[in-house]
């Protein structure tokens, strides 16, 4: 397991990417899976700088782990912001034209249909949320 911290800001977002990149250069990976991958790090990180410690800014986590047979990568995302279940709100309709929909959630609705699991949790004091993605 490999671990990044660094400040919850969207400027950020870079070092972040290249962070978890480095992790799946190490496993054979198709790039649709890369995408993925990348689209739900984007999501969730820029959810995390915009929202949880609004309008200041904190640390945030990342965990990747990559485990073996099968291979999976494990992303974790923690930190100390305001608690947020990204999970409990109610899935976007995308059957509705644009200018109906609520506004908010396609987003986490992406990561929770590209990715295999998706896990929220607040424990002491903390958001952790993972994200796993079967290679």
């Amino acid at each position: 397991m490999d671990k990044l911290q660094i400040v919850a800001n969207q400027n950020n977002l870079y070092a972040v990417n290249e962070f978890v990149n480095a992790k799946l250069d190490e496993v054979e990976c198709l790039p649709q899976t890369r995408m993925q991958i990348e689209l739900a790090v984007e999501e969730i990180f820029i959810n995390i700088a915009s929202y949880a410690y609004c309008p200041n800014e904190g640390p945030v986590t990342i965990r990747v782990t990559v485990e073996e047979a099968p291979i999976r990568v494990i992303l974790t995302f923690i930190d100390k912001g305001k608690p947020f279940d990204p999970l409990a709100k109610k899935d976007a309709d995308v059957t509705l034209p644009p200018e109906e929909r609520e506004i908010g959630g396609l987003g986490i609705f992406l990561v929770k249909k590209t990715m295999d699991s998706v896990k929220y949790e607040y424990r002491n004091g903390q958001n952790i949320l993972t994200v796993v993605k079967n290679v």
